[in-house]
């Protein structure tokens, strides 16, 4: 089978078009919260490099460049149309959806799974635009926004969440400029209590005052997963006050698992599939014994479609 042809190439900027996309993402950028491959391939510090214009020539087809709202709203529209009357869709059902309602210019060969589709960065904004949801079985629904929360909501719910805490713990969380994060704060301020965590000023819902004055207690053996809510960046000097542990547990790529036992630290774990087994090797940190870690380890053999599972202790 011979290979397709390349008909034109489609960018898609990851920013916004237009003066207050382009001084959005240029700010954001500068701050470090910001980053756009595309547009560091395409263009210098003021103008577009001559450099992409003579490639793109040369290339003998059409190269068309687009910022993701200048194309996101046809996506959008065609995502929508395809959930009407809550029709439920995979991703490779979705992108069959969309060939059949998208202009062609908007589906570039993809190498990996042989065939035409949306850009996966436009049809991933593209999808939250229209308000699309995954469901517990990982397929597009159509979601039924309801009336948005006040901004100061947020402030709430990361209190809910992760409180104790300080203004700029929620700032890093929520991605915001500091000043931003400041004037919901002060916002929230009704609704916070004032709390001493060690030698530091933090503050926690006041209706969650109660539950930190008096928590339950945490009982059993838990072997939570990279990415675990429980393990995010506010909690984790917490859990794992050494800089150095701190490291070794939430690393850039490949972290390994948290064991919990009775709410504490005792061991850093990860599994590899061997057959149709499961083996989790567990690093000690802490008192905890094989026994301790058998129902989880099932657990977690089951999640990952095996029938059995191993544990090593080192």
């Amino acid at each position: 089978m011979s290979p397709p042809t390349v008909r034109a190439i489609v960018g898609v900027y990851d920013a916004d078009g237009g003066v207050a996309g382009e001084l959005r993402y240029v700010v954001g950028h500068l701050l470090g919260r910001a980053e756009c491959a595309l547009c560091d391939i395409t263009h210098g510090t003021l103008r577009r490099k001559p450099a992409w214009d003579a490639m793109a020539r040369r290339l003998g087809v059409e190269v068309t460049l687009v910022h993701r709202n200048e194309r996101t709203p046809e996506v959008a529209a065609a995502t929508g149309d395809a959930l009407k009357k809550g029709r439920a869709l995979d991703k490779n059902a979705l992108h069959e959806e969309l060939r059949q309602r998208v202009s062609a210019d908007l589906m570039p060969w993809c190498r990996g799974c042989k065939s035409h589709h949306v850009a996966p960065m436009l049809w991933r904004y593209a999808t939250v635009r229209a308000g699309a949801r995954l469901d517990a079985d990982r397929r597009y629904v159509q979601g039924r926004p309801g009336r948005a929360p006040a901004a100061r909501e947020a402030v709430r719910r990361f209190l809910g969440f992760y409180g104790p805490a300080q203004p700029g713990d929620f700032a890093e969380w929520a991605g915001l400029a500091k000043p931003h994060a400041r004037r919901l704060w002060d916002e929230a301020v009704p609704d916070l209590a004032e709390v001493k965590v060690g030698a530091r000023k933090a503050w926690l819902l006041r209706d969650d005052l109660a539950d930190l004055e008096s928590p339950p207690a945490a009982g059993g053996i838990r072997l939570l997963p990279p990415g675990d809510p429980y393990l995010q960046k506010p909690n984790r000097p917490l859990l794992a006050p050494g800089e150095e542990l701190r490291k070794r547990l939430f690393r850039p790529v490949a972290s390994p698992g948290a064991v919990l036992r009775d709410g504490r630290l005792v061991g850093l774990w990860r599994a590899r599939a061997k057959g149709r087994r499961t083996e989790l090797s567990v690093e000690k940190l802490g008192r905890v014994a094989r026994g301790d870690l058998e129902d989880e380890a099932q657990r977690v053999a089951a999640l990952r479609g095996s029938s059995e599972a191993a544990v090593a202790i080192a």
